[in-house]
């Protein structure tokens, strides 16, 4: 292709017709674009959008190339492809909505400071610690950025103070509560008994049980952190952005569970900390 002299010309004219307010716009909708691409990295909806992306670069390459036939055929799929979006995103659309209802679409939410978050943490592990060892079975969902209202209505409203031994009396078995999941926001327990949704994955694998089932299920809904202890093994799980991470110690527990709670300065705190303790 040869080269046209008038093409720099263009650019740089087109350069110079871009004001503040125009930077400011393009500056608007990247921040919007790269907190949609945070919210689908995770989740199974990357892979529907990487179709899509696929599908419309197909579309200008057939274009490009005259293809009238193939290049109708896709305009077509296009068309009814974006009509069926709000249909197969219907989570992701909630999950957007839910944040910029709350105020919380590139904010976060209030977090506890880091001697609270620790003290939570460490009376959540030594709970779910003393669940495992006795086989009993157990849901802790750990409310984030977005809220569990409408989950926690489902269940017994509590809202008492975090303990160990509390959590402990909360899941002794056969009692109404047992089965059910609890719900925590800050350092409080706001609900117990809560239920859940559970995921509609076919690939999981059979020894998922309903409780696994059933936090997978809500972190595929919303940003919700869910703890289940197994009550045929007693091994502990998290589950967050429809993954599950299974047979975690104590310890692993504690570096998961830490961020849902800490302040973002926390870890730079804890930084300093230990640089002066080795000093």
């Amino acid at each position: 292709m040869p080269f046209d002299i008038t093409m720099p010309i263009q650019f740089h004219g087109i350069l110079s017709t871009i004001g503040w307010f125009d930077l400011i716009d393009i500056l608007i909708v990247a921040a919007i674009l790269y907190k949609i691409y945070v919210m689908l990295k995770d989740t199974r909806a990357i892979t529907l959008v990487k179709g899509v992306l696929v599908l419309l670069a197909l579309t200008m390459v057939c274009s490009w190339f005259e293809l009238h036939v193939i290049s109708w055929l896709l305009q077509k799929a296009v068309t009814l492809l974006f009509v069926a979006l709000p249909i197969v995103f219907q989570p992701e659309l909630r999950r957007a909505l839910e944040h910029l209802g709350q105020g919380t679409f590139f904010g976060t939410a209030a977090l506890l400071n880091d001697e609270q978050a620790r003290s939570v943490v460490n009376e959540l592990t030594r709970a779910v610690k003393q669940l495992s060892a006795t086989k009993t079975g157990a849901l802790l969902v750990i409310e984030r950025d977005m809220g569990l209202n409408d989950i926690s209505a489902t269940g017994i409203q509590i809202d008492g103070l975090i303990t160990a031994d509390f959590l402990l009396n909360v899941f002794i078995v056969n009692t109404p509560l047992h089965d059910g999941a609890a719900v925590i926001r800050g350092n409080r327990l706001i609900a117990a008994g809560c239920l859940l949704p559970l995921t509609e994955n076919r690939t999981l694998s059979t020894e998922l049980g309903t409780r696994h089932r059933a936090a997978i299920g809500l972190s595929e809904q919303c940003d919700a952190l869910v703890v289940v202890v197994s009550e045929e093994t007693g091994t502990i799980s998290v589950a967050e952005n429809g993954h599950i991470i299974r047979h975690l110690d104590v310890e692993t527990l504690k570096a998961i569970l830490m961020p849902a709670f800490a302040s973002p300065d926390a870890g730079i705190k804890d930084m300093v900390r230990n640089w002066r303790k080795k000093r």
